[in-house]
């Protein structure tokens, strides 16, 4: 799950708990909102980790190679 996934889920969540105000028979709109809001931070969190630890596009510092003719 990527950050613009978690990114959405979070903000069909935040809907869900204070947005709509309907009532469905057998299910809490509100439990499902905070559900997904919990997964999106999560997903968020882990794609931050694990971005972090990738290393991204050249960011790092590599290592040199010198030849001595």
């Amino acid at each position: 799950m990527g950050i613009s996934t978690s990114l959405i889920l979070i903000a069909l969540g935040a809907i869900l708990v204070w947005a709509v105000e309907a009532t469905v028979a057998g299910i809490s709109l509100t439990a499902i909102g905070w559900i997904l809001l919990i997964v999106g931070i999560i997903g968020v969190l882990l794609s931050l980790i694990f971005w972090s630890t990738w290393g991204g596009f050249g960011g790092r510092d590599r290592e040199r190679v010198v030849e001595y003719r």
